[in-house]
């Protein structure tokens, strides 16, 4: 049996109000408790914001460069990311189950490189991402393109069942050949995602008017590391971002093909969660990349 309270001297802090925070995101406090605590494992709750590591290329480009080992290349960096964007096959072939942070998983597929990417399918079914534990899941729409409204119905089916279930969605905005990267449709894609219901939404950063495009996006936006940049342009790009309201970004490229991918990836992290500016952090990636030649 259990013993009996006899204690006479409670403190029920009468006349203390019941503490009721909003959460730290934009545009997420009416989100069910499961699905905040998911999101506070992508988003970093200190600084709102997050440094994505993205590895998923080989779902339709196969053995990119820097990713031909994941285990060599990809599982070393981990620990400086926040949130680590990949495949199933990849996560449960290769990613140590002791990364305890927040797995953004690839579920739209189909189409490799060699033919119209538009045409995707969701390629993983919910209850695989629930066995997987993962955060969010990713989908790529590709708003413009031949098929965009087959991508746009692959967003709103993952949105229905994370809902149900409690994980976050990605909404991956995807431009064509034939479009112009500007403000003015980045606008448009990610304001579609997150009215139909993307937690948060990946878009690629653009110099002018990008303040316009997070403004309207009533959910975060992370920027698109897109492609290989020098490493001091790649750190302006995401301290622009930032500086613009960008809520992080996702990079793969401008940090697995790194001349250094450790020192980049930290060099990152200083740009995004303390607001390091762009030479000062490029001197710290000279210094943790010398560090290592000299070691």
């Amino acid at each position: 049996m259990p013993e009996k309270d006899d204690k006479d001297a409670k403190d029920f802090h009468v006349g203390v109000p019941m503490r009721c925070e909003p959460f730290f995101l934009r545009g997420s406090n009416s989100l069910d408790w499961g699905l905040k605590n998911r999101l506070a494992k992508i988003f970093n709750p200190e600084s709102g914001r997050t440094v994505m590591l993205a590895i998923d290329h080989g779902y339709f480009q196969g053995p990119t460069t820097g990713l031909e080992r994941v285990d060599v290349n990809i599982v070393p960096l981990l620990r400086f990311s926040d949130t680590l964007m990949c495949t199933r096959g990849i996560l449960r072939s290769t990613i140590p189950p002791t990364y305890g942070k927040g797995i953004v998983l690839r579920m739209s597929g189909g189409p490799s490189v060699l033919k119209e990417l538009s045409n995707e399918q969701l390629a993983c079914d919910i209850e695989d991402a629930l066995r997987l534990n993962v955060a969010a899941m990713a989908v790529q729409v590709f708003i413009g393109g031949e098929h965009e409204t087959q991508s746009v119905h692959n967003m709103t089916r993952l949105v229905d069942v994370g809902q149900r279930y409690g994980i976050a969605t990605l909404g991956v905005t995807a431009v064509g050949r034939e479009m112009v990267r500007d403000a003015k449709y980045m606008r448009l894609a990610c304001r579609i995602c997150a009215e139909l219901g993307a937690s948060y939404v990946k878009t690629y950063y653009v110099p002018e008017g990008f303040e316009t495009v997070t403004a309207s996006c009533p959910v975060p936006i992370v920027i698109a590391g897109g492609k290989k940049l020098e490493e001091l342009e790649a750190l302006k790009m995401a301290y622009d971002a930032i500086q613009a309201g960008a809520a992080g970004v996702d990079m793969g490229r401008n940090i697995f093909q790194s001349e250094a991918p450790l020192a980049m990836i930290q060099a990152v992290r200083k740009v995004v969660h303390e607001g390091e500016r762009p030479d000062r952090a490029f001197d710290y990636y000279l210094t943790l990349r010398n560090q290592k030649k000299s070691a």
